[in-house]
């Protein structure tokens, strides 16, 4: 009996069969996207209800992102209004300017008569308020909201954490996700397994348990309103577990593939989320790793991971975000200490004590780093893609991205 695993499609016509039906779903998605926005057109001051996502302080008035439950948007409003992040407002927008691509993207747009709701609370509020309570500095709620609630925070910390090149542990996406199964599988399992045991022991124990863990992640992504980089997270693992229950193939681009068909088929919005295009940027190079040093020694494989991986996405991260500092450079240890103080920070707040290491991210946040902002030119951003597509299929190919990656990230610290 082969045992080896299968592939997830095996011919050219099976993905042909596929792409022609994710096309007419996504037509289908967009013409209803459409719809939507007709009816928005069709007054030129609409009125809109939604939660305040972010505030972004100017000198003479302040900017907010709003969330509604169809679309976002920015507007200006004066300092005197003192709103906070998760109030529900409302206010009237116009949209004599606004097409229907920025619609989709999110749009910049004047508000008229903007009003907060107190009688409405967003579904996030009780547990923002239990991470506030648990510190005294504002800025370090406002990281623990980020990391547990997907809250954005504001420009201030966003350099900070961009600076030490560490955004991406702050955006909640497949590492959190692996935390978070982890500690719902357990916890079921404890309840789970006597009452198997009694009640349906012919009952395939791991399979029910990721089924629960399903339920819980899902929980969390409704929760913390579809976040697109813990989105790609939870299909990602979706398919995971019915590629392993049907014995085929798990680490492949074409899982990546189906993931990428599936989210943007369903949610045609995130074609332009950035978040969602650096997650799977991370994941297509954790699979060109995982294809080509497989054979590495374990102990090898660790320490190179983390540091192969932030060298082969700098050159699309600088493409987007030019700054560029000495601490980068210490990025892969941040990643690997971050393994333990994400659960052990999401325990202390649990119990209430959630400010043990407040003293340590302070001292943190008030260090001055050199920073220099330096570009990746786009023959050279199109090239690298180009190349890491190319890599997939041929080890001298990746050879050459491997030189390139090196070659790219010397000449950049070199600039400092």
């Amino acid at each position: 009996m082969d045992n080896n695993p299968l592939e997830v499609l095996k011919t050219k016509s099976e993905w042909l069969y596929l792409l022609l039906a994710s096309l007419s779903i996504f037509l289908i998605n967009l013409s209803f996207l459409f719809y939507q926005y007709h009816n928005f057109k069709t007054e030129e001051i609409y009125q809109v209800q939604g939660y305040v996502q972010n505030i972004y302080p100017k000198e003479r008035y302040n900017v907010i992102k709003i969330k509604t439950d169809e679309f976002e948007f920015f507007t200006s409003i004066d300092k005197d209004i003192k709103v906070k992040k998760l109030d529900r407002v409302e206010t009237n927008i116009l949209t004599t300017k606004i097409d229907f691509l920025s619609y989709l993207k999110g749009f910049y747009t004047k508000s008229i008569n903007l009003n907060i709701d107190k009688n409405h609370k967003h579904t996030k509020h009780q547990l923002y308020e239990k991470i506030n309570k648990q510190h005294t500095n504002e800025q370090i709620s406002q990281i623990y909201a980020a990391l547990f609630l997907a809250v954005p925070v504001q420009p201030f910390l966003r350099d900070i954490f961009s600076n030490y090149a560490v955004s991406h542990l702050v955006a909640i996406s497949g590492f959190h996700l692996g935390i978070i199964s982890f500690l719902i599988y357990w916890f079921a399992y404890i309840f789970y397994r006597p009452l198997q045991d009694r009640f349906f022991p012919y009952r395939n124990r791991r399979f029910d348990l990721l089924l629960i863990s399903i339920v819980g992640l899902f929980s969390y992504l409704v929760y913390i309103e579809f976040v697109a980089s813990f989105l790609r997270a939870f299909v990602m693992f979706i398919i995971g577990v019915y590629l392993l229950r049907h014995n085929i193939k798990l680490i492949s681009f074409q899982t990546l593939a189906l993931t990428i068909i599936f989210i943007i088929v369903f949610f045609p919005k995130l074609l332009f989320s950035l978040s969602l295009w650096l997650s799977i940027a991370g994941v297509f190079y954790i699979f060109l790793f995982i294809k080509y040093f497989k054979d590495l020694n374990k102990i090898l494989a660790f320490v190179l991971f983390n540091i192969w991986i932030f060298l082969a996405l700098n050159p699309i991260v600088h493409y987007i975000f030019p700054t560029t500092s000495f601490m980068q450079l210490f990025s892969p240890i941040f990643t690997i200490l971050f393994t333990l103080f994400y659960p052990i920070s999401l325990a202390l707040h649990i119990i209430g004590y959630g400010d043990i290491f407040d003293g340590l991210i302070e001292f943190w946040l008030v260090q001055e780093v050199y920073t220099k902002e330096l570009f990746t030119s786009p023959f050279a951003f199109v090239s690298y893609l180009a190349i890491s597509f190319l890599s997939i299929f041929s080890k001298k190919v990746f050879l050459v991205l491997n030189f390139a990656l090196c070659t790219f990230n010397i000449y950049i610290f070199a600039q400092l």
